[in-house]
């Protein structure tokens, strides 16, 4: 099952149990040695884009926004066992036609990494996708709030809802992410490279779900 490492900030790591390594807004933390398959950028933002930290596989195609936002259309990606598909991601700071989400599905889960972004309109739609774990920016200055992101949750309706994105230029803030109140709320901290099924299971039994 494919496993996840959540390197801190917005950035994370996708290992795929074929062995496909997906970088997600590379920018903080460890774990890029692992060779890259495929790269994935939300926006142009510095913390977002450092598309040269990780180690570069053979073939390592590199997704940014202005290849999955093209005059409108959000587009969709098959790339060997990984399929990815661009969603909705703009706020204040960030403007609809520079900034997208995505929707990635691995190994029977799909994941939803929503990039720095306030409540959108494709987000109730999102509920009818039956995500597994989504991951909302929670900051409050470039992005929305810990309470903004609980209802964006509730919108979603994902299994799981882990809070990223937290004070600018540091990798996690505990006190942020415990703000974060919601049902679906998981959280993960930087540098633990977590079992996706495993996690499901356990956070599902810690609910007394079976």
């Amino acid at each position: 099952m494919a496993k996840l490492l959540y390197q801190g900030h917005g950035s994370l790591r996708l290992t795929s149990e074929a062995g496909t390594v997906v970088y997600i807004d590379p920018y903080i933390g460890k774990g890029y040695d692992r060779p890259a398959d495929i790269i994935l950028v939300t926006h142009q933002h510095p913390d977002h884009n450092r598309i040269t930290l990780p180690v570069y596989g053979k073939d390592c195609r590199i997704i940014q926004n202005g290849d999955a936002l093209v005059d409108g259309e959000y587009r969709k990606f098959e790339i060997k066992d990984i399929g990815i598909e661009a969603t909705e991601a703009y706020n204040r700071n960030h403007p609809k036609s520079e900034c997208v989400g995505y929707l990635v599905t691995v190994d029977g889960k799909l994941l939803y990494f929503a990039g720095d972004t306030a409540k959108t309109r494709q987000m109730e739609r999102l509920a009818q996708r039956k995500i597994d774990f989504a991951f909302l920016p929670i900051d409050g200055i470039y992005t929305m709030n810990a309470k903004e992101a609980a209802v964006c949750a509730e919108l979603i309706g994902a299994k799981h809802t882990i809070p990223i994105h937290m004070k600018p230029g540091s990798l996690f803030d505990s006190k942020m992410a415990a703000s974060f109140a919601t049902g679906s709320a998981l959280i993960l901290k930087p540098g633990h490279e977590v079992d996706l099924a495993r996690l499901d299971h356990t956070n599902r039994t810690a609910h007394g779900e079976k």
